[in-house]
């Protein structure tokens, strides 16, 4: 009980995802955010994200944290030169990423109800010292919804606009 499997045709049993963690879109899609997540963490600007939905939403959004040691070079190539903190704001730049992503989750198989219609750059990663992982280093979600949700909500206001 807790996770959700998969029989494979050998015989093993797959964890697919922990079962606490899967929700409902508004028309009833059933979404499963670790799986989308563990898709879009190989775009190489990305060190670290978020996804998020509820049932009040039609659509997924997702807070990312770029990897300093990667973006900025990642972004050159593109003909993005600043500051990583200045990176994080340009709007550009936040297309870019999404778009690596988006291209991630296409090739993966993702739906297009599993994909994020937008996001929001941070360019402070998540910690245990800020408490949004755990000692394991694993993902806090209802506190990184509490502590990103001003963001959230403003995404889903910039969507449905």
């Amino acid at each position: 009980p807790g996770d959700i499997g998969k029989w494979l045709p050998n015989g093993t049993l797959k964890i697919i995802d922990r079962k606490k963690h899967i929700f409902k879109l508004a028309q009833g899609e059933y979404i499963a955010p670790e799986k989308i997540e563990n898709i879009y963490i190989r775009s190489e600007p990305v060190s670290q994200l978020y996804v998020h939905g509820d049932s009040l939403q039609s659509c997924l959004v997702g807070i990312v944290v770029p990897d300093p040691e990667v973006m900025p070079a990642w972004a050159k190539k593109k003909g993005f030169e600043a500051s990583y903190g200045d990176l994080c704001k340009n709007k550009e730049v936040k297309k870019a990423i999404m778009e690596d992503m988006v291209r991630l989750g296409k090739a993966s198989g993702l739906h297009s109800f599993e994909q994020v219609k937008d996001i929001y750059i941070h360019s402070e990663m998540f910690s245990i010292q800020n408490g949004l992982l755990t000692p394991t280093l694993k993902a806090k979600r209802p506190e990184l919804r509490e502590f990103f949700k001003e963001k959230i909500e403003q995404l889903y206001a910039n969507i449905s606009m």
